[in-house]
């Protein structure tokens, strides 16, 4: 039997895993894009602002690459783990180790959230918690499909898709941390995000309502779309 069923507390804690060792090749920046600035602070520490803003986050950890000195200079509040690995699972693989050499448990929960993700709330991630804590999977903030969506052939329509039961996946995605692991290990490198994982085990994680303002910035038109948002929340509009 798996260690997360075993021994479980009654009351398990909420951890935070933000994967932080991506070079941001698709956004066209100098470095990594989730140290870009962006309405006064680089990217990533507008996503930490939004966890450290939730009181049931126990701690957060950031993966960062080995070499990563990103947050040397800087006072945090948080975990940096220099564990970063060459895919976004192995990151996460790595990085749920980190938590539990932290004194997490297997049975506690973790938020995985991608640093370029700089738009989320912390209503959000509590919205979240409230729906996942008591489900026996986990689940994860998603977008229900607005657009109409086609399939392509050789650069032309080849269809149009039915789009009702369509979803775009987003982060956090939360899951105990011990069946976690035990699926990346199993998924393997090749899956994009902790869901895929759950999913490859036979199990269906909860789809919870995000926003569309939660999206990761990726290209470089994405920075200047973010940079409105944050400041208008800022000047609170």
């Amino acid at each position: 039997m798996t260690d997360y069923k075993i021994n479980s507390p009654s009351n398990p804690r909420f951890w935070a895993l933000i994967p932080c060792a991506g070079t941001g090749s698709r956004a066209g920046s100098a470095g990594p894009k989730q140290y870009q600035p962006l309405a006064g602070q680089p990217m990533v520490m507008h996503t930490l602002a939004a966890f450290a803003a939730v009181a049931r986050i126990a701690n957060t950890a950031v993966v960062v690459a080995v070499d990563d000195d990103f947050f040397d200079s800087r006072v945090a509040t948080h975990l940096i783990a220099n564990c970063g690995g060459s895919t976004r699972a192995g990151s996460v693989f790595n990085g749920l180790k980190f938590l539990l050499e932290q004194g997490a448990n297997p049975h506690d929960w973790v938020l995985v959230h991608d640093a370029a993700r700089c738009l989320v709330t912390s209503g959000q991630i509590d919205g979240l918690i409230d729906a996942c804590a008591a489900d026996v999977v986990g689940g994860l903030l998603a977008h229900k499909l607005p657009d109409t969506l086609k399939s392509e052939v050789e650069g032309r329509v080849a269809a149009t898709l039915d789009r009702s039961d369509k979803w775009l996946a987003q982060t956090p995605q939360m899951f105990r941390i011990g069946m976690l692991r035990d699926a990346l290990q199993q998924a393997g490198d090749k899956v994009t995000d902790e869901s895929s994982a759950m999913e490859a085990m036979g199990l269906h994680p909860l789809l919870v309502p995000g926003s569309a303002q939660n999206f990761k910035v990726t290209y470089p038109e994405d920075f200047a779309l973010a940079e409105a948002i944050l400041n208008a929340r800022l000047k609170g509009e």
